[in-house]
């Protein structure tokens, strides 16, 4: 049984607002999610009636705000099967979660000349950080190319892994929507002797996640992008792997104790936690996966995967030869990130013009300028779909492409 999208939409205040006295038909979920009712209730209600430091008082109000905590991680555990609540390690984003993993795992273990592979669909957040390790410490950065289709070729993939020491992958394109396998490149990755993590940014909100039956040794990703609120991620890691990283960030919390000629690192998940917390943000992103828990991430995906393929055969049976969508065809192999060109339209240009129809897509290069470039283009339009969408969100993204050649004086 589908999911119930007009009975979800009623739970997100920010579909009660109309612009210039039109519906908003919000369409860039890839770069952020709308929060529901049941987020911003949790986080109102912490700040009014339990709001107090953590893992510093020992008063009612501050063991009050430890609990939410700690449910909040519990909850994110459960979510991505998790063997262990301390693997599960707060930070402000996936990117503050792939600069701790590279700055700490990787400038420990990453010498002259070690290898980290990456792919050419990779969000900057997983790119950077490597640049910044070839330069300090003289990796070497091999890339998984892409084909035609927009995914992965693995044709030389023992080739690529031939002596590197770290596999780092996203789950899914948040340009391309491209569904990496990434159970496939663990196993490789591992026999090859090399530890794998994965970019779960656009892949975990979207779909069933079990870090275990994925493989990894690590994962990231991030709150907003799943209905909760900015300035909170995840960074998981394995048991092992957590003990033998050294901390990133020093200050409070992250100790066990601390004298003039030095320090000792608190306990997991403590020891990557240095300062206050975000504390609301994290009781927020726990209310957050309890509304996708009620609504099942089975029919989560499946409703996507259904969207997805309505988007794609009517966008092209519509518009033809006149509208690239770029990645795989195949809605079961793919996410809901639509990337688009229209015509001779600029992506900046176009959505502009979806807007004065209040339909809300991304234009840019979306993060990903190396993807940009092996694409053969500047940026894309970038439609971007969710559980509060439905085809009539389709239906109104096709209509206000229609107005692009009035506008452009493209009408032939």
């Amino acid at each position: 049984m589908g999911i119930d999208v007009s009975s979800i939409k009623a739970d997100f205040p920010i579909f009660d607002r109309q612009i210039n006295g039109k519906p908003i038909v919000y369409l860039d979920s890839g770069a952020t999610s709308q929060k529901p009712n049941a987020v911003l209730d949790a986080m109102d209600n912490y700040y009014r009636n339990h709001s107090a430091s953590v893992n510093r008082g020992a008063y009612t109000l501050a063991a009050e705000a430890n609990d939410l905590v700690d449910e909040a991680r519990q909850l994110v555990a459960d979510f991505i099967g998790a063997p262990n609540t301390h693997e599960v390690i707060f930070t402000k984003n996936a990117t503050e979660a792939a600069n701790l993993f590279a700055h700490s795992w990787g400038r420990s273990n990453l010498s002259q000349g070690d290898v980290v592979v990456i792919t050419e669909m990779e969000h900057h957040a997983n790119i950077v950080p490597w640049h910044m390790l070839v330069e300090s410490n003289g990796i070497e950065l091999r890339w998984i190319p892409i084909t035609d289709s927009g995914e992965l070729d693995l044709s030389e993939l023992d080739v690529l892994l031939d002596g590197a020491k770290l596999v780092s992958v996203t789950a899914m394109s948040n340009v391309l929507g491209t569904m990496n396998p990434i159970r496939r490149i663990a196993d490789a990755a591992h026999a090859a002797g090399a530890i794998m993590m994965t970019d779960g940014s656009q892949y975990v909100p979207h779909v069933p996640t079990n870090v275990t039956e994925m493989g990894v040794d690590a994962m990231i990703f991030t709150g907003h992008k799943m209905l909760g609120p900015t300035g909170v991620g995840v960074f998981w890691g394995t048991t092992e792997l957590l003990e033998a990283m050294p901390p990133f960030l020093g200050g409070g919390d992250m100790i066990m104790q601390v004298t003039k000629e030095g320090f000792t690192t608190n306990a997991l998940p403590h020891k990557f936690e240095a300062g206050t917390p975000m504390v609301a943000e994290i009781i927020g992103l726990g209310a957050a996966i309890k509304y996708l828990n009620n609504i099942g991430m089975e029919q989560v995906r499946e409703h996507e995967v259904a969207l997805t393929a309505y988007a794609l055969r009517s966008l092209n049976e519509r518009f033809g030869d006149d509208i690239t969508i770029h990645g795989p065809s195949e809605p079961a192999s793919r996410g809901g990130a639509l990337s688009m060109a229209y015509k001779e339209v600029h992506p900046h240009d176009l959505s502009q013009v979806l807007d004065q129809a209040n339909v809300c897509v991304r234009a840019g290069h979306h993060c990903a300028k190396p993807l940009m470039q092996v694409m053969g283009v500047n940026s894309t339009a970038r439609a971007s779909l969710y559980i509060y969408n439905d085809e009539a969100d389709i239906d109104a993204l096709a209509d206000a492409l229609e107005s692009a050649d009035d506008i452009f004086g493209m009408g032939f």
